[in-house]
């Protein structure tokens, strides 16, 4: 069977659940590299099971740790993918139509459909989610930030059809406290870069949030897990201003390392991460 020449990347830290489907679904790649950050459960040994190359880096932030599996890749085009995330047998046929073809752009996005309290999103903040997971090395890094990295591309980006699948198996109470380090980080991140906080935007950020993805994004089409979707993200643009408007007065002390939040937590369940 033929293979795509690319690397698919996993970044990954006690992923026994999701690690052999995550694999199981990137097999047509001609690698797939796995950047363990010191699991306690059997992530590795599954993982060297099935025939991915495991290497072991320290956790370095979220970024850093991607742009290592990209550099240490055999290959010059790479395919990030989190364990929690799935390619879908669409999306697999149009990469293997892409690179039969002949690839004519730098970077490709693809769509990302969450699944959220065991529904499929279809609309909203959760549907269409584009990011941009294949892309050559040579011509993309991974930014630095403390939270929601993303490939930084120069050249032409074009998109691929097929749907990247994202479950999510934590509770609501593990989402919530993911949630509420998430708008920690992104305070701190405001804080740093001169941003501050004021009435009107802690009014009118979760208002504008609600209106553009519940409403004029049809939301409302997903049901009750589409509600619970917009009211978390909604109360997280709330909760980054008021944390925000915290550090004004204290002069930004108390604030989380992005190393408290595993890569396992990095994406389960999230919303665009444009939004938060």
């Amino acid at each position: 069977m033929s293979t795509v020449p690319a690397t698919a990347t996993i970044i990954v830290r006690n992923e026994s659940s999701n690690i052999v489907e995550c694999i199981n679904s990137v097999s047509f790649f001609d690698e797939i590299l796995v950047v363990d950050s010191g699991s306690i459960d059997d992530t590795v040994a599954k993982a060297e099971q099935l025939g991915a190359r495991v290497m072991v880096n320290p956790w370095p932030g979220f970024g850093r740790q991607r742009q290592f599996a990209t550099e240490n890749a055999a290959n010059e085009w790479v395919f990030s993918i989190d364990a929690d995330e799935r390619v879908s047998d669409e999306l697999r046929r149009a990469i293997e139509q892409l690179f039969a073809n002949g690839t004519d752009r730098d970077g490709y996005q693809v769509n990302r459909r969450n699944h959220f309290m065991g529904r499929p999103l279809a609309h909203g903040e959760g549907y269409p989610d584009w990011l941009l997971r294949l892309f050559h090395r040579q011509r993309a890094r991974w930014s630095q930030d403390p939270v929601h990295e993303r490939v930084e591309l120069i050249g032409r980006i074009g998109r691929i059809r097929g749907d990247l699948d994202h479950h999510s198996q934590e509770s609501l109470d593990d989402y919530f406290h993911k949630q509420n380090m998430y708008t920690s980080l992104q305070a701190h991140i405001m804080w740093e870069s001169g941003r501050r906080s004021s009435l009107l935007k802690l009014a009118s950020s979760p208002t504008v949030r609600f209106i553009k993805f519940y409403i004029f994004r049809l939301g409302f089409l997903d049901g009750i897990p589409g509600l619970f979707h917009i009211a978390i993200g909604c109360f997280n643009s709330f909760a980054k201003y008021a944390k925000l408007r915290e550090l004004e007065i204290n002069g930004g002390a108390s604030l989380p390392e992005d190393d408290q939040i595993s890569p396992a937590a990095e994406t389960a369940g999230s919303t665009n991460p444009q939004q938060r």
